[in-house]
C-alpha cells in the first residue's frame, strides 16, 4: 500500500460508487449506544458554501480526530476536505488521493497534519491498516470508508453528503471530471495553502449547481455536546 505525501499529484478519478456506502455507514451507528450519537443537517448551496462549511468544521477538529466521509459521485467531498484542510492551515493543494490512496498534508500553522484517504479501492480493513495512519496524531478523513473503521476510534464523525435526485452531469463533465474525487486543475502558488491552486466548482461536475445536503452523524465521548455543523447558518 501506499501512503503519500502532499506533493504527488493524482490523475486519476473514479469511475463508480460502492452501492453499500450508506448501508455501512448505518451499520455502523447501530452499533453504538443512541445516547452517544448526536445528528444534525445543513443546507448547502454552492461550491463555495460546500469549502466553508468545510472551513468552520475544521474549527472543531482536533489531533485525534476520524471523520468519515460519504455521498455519491459529484457530490462534493473533495470540496468539503479542501475546506477543511484550509481551516487547519495545511499545506495544499488537497486533491482526491484515488490511486496513491492517502496523503498526508502537513500543518503550516503549528497544528496537526491532514490524512486524507480515498478508500474506495480498498478491500478491507486489514488494507487500511497496512496504511500504518497516524490516527491519533492526526485529523485523518476518510472518503468510501464505512465499514472499514471498525474499532479504530471510539468517537468519530460520519459526515453524508447528498445530492438531489435525478441530478446529472453536465455532457462531458463526466469524462474529464465526472467525480467529486478528481484530478487537481490549476497550479498552486508556491507555498499557498490547502484552498489554493483548485476549482471549488470541479467535484460538484454539473451545471446548474444544486444546493448539497449536509448530514452530521457525531458517535462517541469526544463529541458529547459539540454540535460540529451548529455554527454554520
Amino acid at each position: 500500500m501506499v501512503l503519500d505525501s502532499d506533493e504527488q499529484d493524482n490523475d486519476e478519478q473514479h469511475t463508480v460508487g460502492p452501492e453499500n456506502d450508506q448501508q455501512n455507514c448505518e451499520a455502523r451507528v447501530t452499533d453504538v449506544q443512541v445516547s452517544d450519537v448526536q445528528v444534525g443537517a445543513v443546507r448547502v448551496e454552492t461550491p463555495e458554501a460546500m469549502a466553508e462549511f468545510g472551513v468552520q468544521l475544521a474549527g472543531h477538529l482536533r489531533a485525534g480526530d476520524l471523520v468519515v466521509l460519504s455521498g455519491p459521485l459529484g457530490a462534493g467531498k473533495t470540496t468539503l476536505v479542501r475546506g477543511i484542510g484550509e481551516g487547519l492551515g495545511v499545506r495544499g493543494p488537497v486533491t482526491s488521493p484515488t490511486f496513491v490512496l492517502a496523503r498526508t498534508h502537513p500543518s503550516l500553522v503549528g497544528g496537526a497534519p491532514l490524512v486524507h484517504v480515498d478508500a474506495y479501492r480498498l478491500g478491507s480493513a486489514v488494507e487500511l491498516d497496512d496504511l500504518d495512519i497516524d490516527f491519533a496524531g492526526s485529523v485523518v478523513v476518510v472518503e468510501w470508508g464505512a465499514g472499514m473503521l471498525d474499532g479504530v476510534a471510539e468517537s468519530w464523525l460520519d459526515v453524508r453528503i447528498e445530492r438531489p435526485v435525478g441530478a446529472t452531469v453536465a455532457p462531458g463533465v463526466a469524462a474529464s471530471v465526472s467525480s467529486d474525487d478528481d484530478a487537481d486543475t490549476t497550479d498552486a502558488h508556491p507555498g499557498a495553502g490547502a484552498g489554493a491552486g483548485a476549482d471549488a466548482d470541479d467535484d460538484f461536475g454539473e451545471e446548474p449547481v444544486e444546493p448539497r445536503t449536509v448530514t452530521m452523524i457525531a458517535v462517541g465521548p469526544r463529541w458529547a455536546g459539540v454540535d460540529p455543523a451548529g455554527d454554520y447558518a
